[in-house]
């Protein structure tokens, strides 16, 4: 996602940064064809950049935002965490913006949906006008961009979660193929999204376990039972092992 949205800048002829420092080869490969410029590292960045977006795994949300410390440009947190998270965030950093990111990484026939609010939304938005990566300004309250993908996510991602783990069961009772032939019969559409489901866990379900946790404590510090999404943080950690 990040490599693709740098991309996009790049195409609007923005010149992105990135840090080489401790990174893999897949990531620089990644970074060499999106064209972005190596900064060498994280401290030189920031040195540098007027705008630090941050997209990474929502485990290493706060990790990122440390690394980074002092820097006096305008922040992005664009990470999948509980709005409690980001405003905790946020306090390190003078000129912060949230953000949420509805959708794939952005094509051309594919945009993707970027929910920003705080006190600089619009000066990120600005950035990506008239690209695939289509900004929707908020509010100007820290969490509101987080608190609209947490409540997407927690639906497409929870109701993927409750799919594999509703399989397991009939697959431990020995009435998988039943169940799927009735699904095919009275709701035509589950077995096609259970498919998609497995796909996505196997390849991106090690990144949705902290993010099911974020949205669990969105939804506990609501008044919500956080259960669902603990639940499912749990399904994503055993299907990865599984399978």
């Amino acid at each position: 996602m990040g490599a693709a949205i740098g991309a996009v800048l790049r195409r609007r002829g923005v010149e992105v940064l990135w840090a080489s420092s401790h990174r893999s080869d897949a990531t620089a490969g990644r970074a060499e064809s999106a064209g972005l410029t190596d900064a060498g590292t994280v401290a030189a960045l920031a040195r540098s950049a007027d705008v630090i977006l941050s997209v990474c795994p929502p485990h290493a949300a706060r990790d990122v935002a440390a690394a980074v410390g002092g820097f006096e440009g305008v922040y992005v947190d664009a990470n999948a965490v509980a709005p409690a998270t980001v405003r905790e965030i946020s306090q390190a950093f003078g000129r912060f913006v949230d953000g949420g990111i509805v959708g794939p990484p952005p094509a051309a026939d594919s945009p993707t949906h970027l929910y920003l609010s705080g006190a600089e939304p619009e000066r990120v938005a600005t950035l990506f006008d008239g690209t695939p990566v289509v900004a929707r300004v908020v509010s100007e309250r820290v969490g509101d961009a987080s608190a609209v993908k947490a409540a997407y996510a927690a639906w497409t991602k929870g109701s993927a979660a409750l799919l594999l783990a509703i399989r397991g069961v009939a697959r431990a009772e020995g009435v998988e193929e039943a169940l799927l032939a009735e699904w095919r019969e009275s709701i035509p559409d589950l077995p096609e999204r259970l498919g998609r489901a497995q796909r996505s866990a196997e390849a991106k379900g090690w990144r949705w376990v902290g993010e099911m946790e974020e949205i669990a404590a969105a939804f506990a510090a609501a008044g919500e039972p956080g259960g669902f999404h603990l639940a499912a943080a749990e399904v994503f950690r055993r299907y990865e092992r599984l399978f």
